[in-house]
């Protein structure tokens, strides 16, 4: 079993550093104004994506498996009238992909089947799932700053 645990374990971390590497591929062109502007009338902008994503990780493994202490204010992922600046966000997103590489790394063989539960979070019901749909839920999202940077470079 510590073989799987380590592939796991290494597995999902290179994950979310690739995660990390293709965010700052997208956004790191971007200056700061691209970065908050969204360029449809419907959506998020790069910065609130970002921020969602900060959030995301910081709740649902830093709060709950970490126990960071993390208390998530999700609505205002997406509408704060005084987001920090691009670097700012940029920076808490890597110290958010610093603390679960760290957990992720901290997990023995036993964790991974451990009980998971948080708020709107129903269908991950142990570890293993919520660092899986994590994963997948910050990906998704890097699509989405892909799409948007290339619309943000072209205006």
């Amino acid at each position: 079993m510590t073989a799987v645990n380590e592939s796991v374990a290494v597995g999902l971390a290179a994950y979310y550093q690739y995660v990390a590497q293709h965010l700052h591929t997208w956004a790191d062109p971007l200056s700061n104004e691209q970065f908050w502007r969204k360029p449809y009338p419907y959506g998020n902008s790069v910065g609130h994506l970002v921020l969602h994503m900060t959030g995301n990780l910081n709740y649902y493994i830093g709060a709950r498996v970490a126990e960071t202490g993390y208390v998530r204010d999700r609505d205002r992922e997406f509408t704060d009238r005084q987001p920090p600046s691009k670097e700012q966000a940029l920076a808490a997103f890597d110290r958010t992909i610093d603390m679960v590489v760290a957990t992720i790394q901290k997990q023995r063989a036993e964790d991974w089947g451990k009980s998971y539960t948080a708020q709107l979070e129903p269908e991950a019901t142990d570890r293993f799932q919520i660092f899986l749909r994590c994963a997948g839920h910050a990906y998704h999202h890097v699509g989405q700053i892909l799409y948007l940077s290339r619309e943000l470079a072209r205006t």
